[in-house]
């Protein structure tokens, strides 16, 4: 193991999608039903996340749909006010990159999430500029293993030197399945206890 992946949302942040409903409700009069629908229900966030629709389309889409514009400012709020870094963890995974450790985010969120990722989460920058990505950029979202393939080549990353690690099994699985090592953890200490045993050594291939 050389490397290590992460995703974003339930890994390195607490992500609480109420809150992002809730702000943009407010901001723009509408119901907290209403928001959440066009966001969650309509399948457009997950047409942005596999990279179906650029920023300002995904904006108008749900837009639209709530019979109101949506500012790219209110959406950007909305979402840092929702993300908030696991501080325990920055430190340890900066550890790991001076010491040589590849350290990458890929996260399944659409191009405004990657547009604007240092004012939503400041905290991972500068850890890992240029090494954050999101599902979008490669027209394809996890856990197809397709865009783990994609983004291990974008990194310059071999799947058998790289430790995937995800809140969801199903991602993991994918990431297994594009031969990378992976495990599930979905809190802070988990996250951490995979980090320990990437460093002690073998154990840790195929675990979930």
């Amino acid at each position: 193991m050389k490397n290590i992946l992460f995703d974003m949302d339930g890994v390195l942040v607490d992500y609480q999608p109420a809150i992002r409903v809730n702000h943009i409700a407010t901001k723009l009069q509408r119901s907290a039903a209403e928001v959440h629908a066009a966001i969650y229900a309509s399948g457009v966030e997950a047409e942005a996340d596999a990279g179906r629709l650029r920023p300002d389309e995904y904006l108008e889409a749900i837009g639209a749909m709530m019979g109101v514009p949506l500012p790219v400012e209110v959406w950007t709020e909305a979402r840092r006010l929702a993300t908030r870094a696991r501080p325990g963890l920055i430190g340890h995974i900066s550890s790991l990159a001076s010491r040589g450790t590849g350290v990458a985010i890929l996260t399944n969120n659409g191009r405004l999430l990657a547009a604007h990722w240092e004012d939503i989460v400041p905290e991972l920058f500068p850890l890992f500029r240029g090494r954050a990505h999101v599902a979008a950029e490669f027209g394809v979202a996890k856990p197809d293993p397709g865009v783990y393939i994609a983004v291990l080549e974008r990194l310059g990353w071999r799947a058998e030197d790289t430790l995937f690690i995800d809140d969801a099994q199903a991602n993991v699985d994918g990431a297994v399945a594009a031969g990378m090592a992976a495990r599930r953890c979905d809190s802070e200490a988990g996250v951490g206890d995979a980090m320990a045993a990437f460093i002690d050594g073998p154990g840790i291939a195929g675990r979930p």
